[in-house]
């Protein structure tokens, strides 16, 4: 029992408690079946045998003992027709009684099964079918304890992965806001899990202000990918001279070849001319895209101008849409974890909850107005937790 609390490897301690219980049972042999937790099928790791035999459940006495989990007591095995058709021999026993008992964890899941080998007729009796569970019971304990251990370390090693994954998604954001003339800029970015589907990128190319804004259908890994994968391929894109409507094309067409069926991105991408005070963009699926005009106070939704990245190709480029910011008109890019989080009615903070925040604070700076939007959102979803990324993007040309 002290060995089983000790850190040893799982093959060790099983042989051990067979040849403990050789003793305790007074048998020849015996043999040891682990359950792989996947398939279900058995596997003989007690004698370890270059080539271990594998059963299905229901096959021979050890397969018949992990259908049924009881133990059975076979005492004449050369009468007994299941054990003619599976018979089970180690070394130079040549067995006559067989003791077949279940190897049980929590709530009776079965973790394997152990076989008793006599040399003689009737050689178990009632005491081997009671002392036989018990000796199950500490290889169950070896055979958990062995898995948790397992899983501790893949836990670890996924941690690992997990932290680089975030540190690489992070090192894709912006580090600075860029410095814009006559615009106040900001963009915040809140993950639901440890990686997440959203990202945003704003940057100076050639005088102009890149904004971008993206969300992966999911969470995790996965969508991560796709979005840095997006924002990747238009950075090269624009480096290599492509203007706006080529690069939209083109991302799409190889996104679409690249994503799944199921998958897509939303994404609002556009350019912000400081001189002229003009954006061009483009909206795949993702809006509603808010103008928030300084001189009547109001909140103006523009809907998408073209279905999501990657759902299909595109022949042949489409034409970007332009919109103009007046002095003190902002430009906000929400994502929808903002527009779709919810209170404990399910009732969605939605349009008019973004519309009374800008309408309240329009006039702060764009990063305190950014925590105002996410500090209205909680506080309107109460108790209930962030069920989606949520991503900001907010250009304010000053007054």
């Amino acid at each position: 029992m002290h060995r089983l609390a000790a850190p040893e490897a799982m093959p060790e301690l099983l042989r051990e408690i067979i040849e403990v219980g050789k003793v305790a049972i007074v048998a020849d042999t015996g043999v040891l079946w682990l359950r792989d937790r996947r398939s279900g099928l058995l596997k003989m790791v007690v004698p370890s045998l270059p080539q271990p035999p594998i059963l299905e459940p229901g096959e021979g006495w050890a397969g018949e003992c992990a259908r049924t989990l009881e133990v059975s007591n076979i005492p004449d095995c050369a009468a007994d027709s299941r054990f003619e058709e599976r018979p089970v021999h180690v070394g130079e026993v040549a067995t006559r009684s067989l003791l077949n008992v279940p190897i049980l964890g929590q709530e009776r899941e079965l973790l394997g099964v152990m076989q008793w080998l006599g040399a003689e007729i009737g050689q178990f009796d009632e005491h081997d079918e009671w002392v036989g569970p018990a000796l199950a019971a500490q290889a169950a304990v070896a055979i958990q304890h062995a898995y948790m251990t397992d899983e501790l370390l893949a836990n670890a090693i996924l941690a690992r992965e997990v932290a680089v994954a975030r540190e690489i998604q992070q090192s894709t954001l912006p580090r600075t806001m860029p410095k814009v003339p006559g615009y106040d800029v900001c963009g915040k970015f809140l993950p639901t899990d440890h990686t997440g589907g959203d990202l945003y990128d704003l940057v100076m190319l050639d005088g102009r202000l890149f904004m971008l804004l993206g969300d992966a259908t999911g969470h995790g890994f996965g969508p991560a990918l796709s979005a840095t994968q997006l924002q990747a391929m238009l950075r090269v894109a624009f480096r290599l001279g492509a203007d706006l409507d080529r690069a939209y094309c083109q991302v799409n067409n190889q996104m679409a070849e690249d994503l799944p069926d199921d998958r897509f991105i939303t994404a609002f991408m556009g350019f912000l001319d400081p001189g002229t005070h003009e954006v061009e963009f483009h909206s795949a699926g993702q809006g509603p895209i808010l103008h928030f005009t300084a001189a009547d106070g109001q909140c103006h939704w523009h809907k998408p101008t073209s279905f999501p990245v990657g759902v299909m190709e595109l022949d042949a480029p489409e034409h970007s849409r332009r919109l103009s910011l007046a002095p003190g008109d902002i430009l906000a890019l929400v994502s929808d974890g903002i527009y779709e989080f919810s209170d404990a009615r399910e009732r969605a903070f939605g349009e008019s909850g973004v519309a009374g925040v800008f309408q309240a604070h329009h006039e702060r700076p764009m990063a305190d107005l950014a925590d105002r939007l996410v500090e209205a959102a909680f506080a309107f979803g109460g108790d209930v937790p962030q069920a989606d990324d949520i991503t900001l993007v907010l250009v304010r040309r000053l007054p």
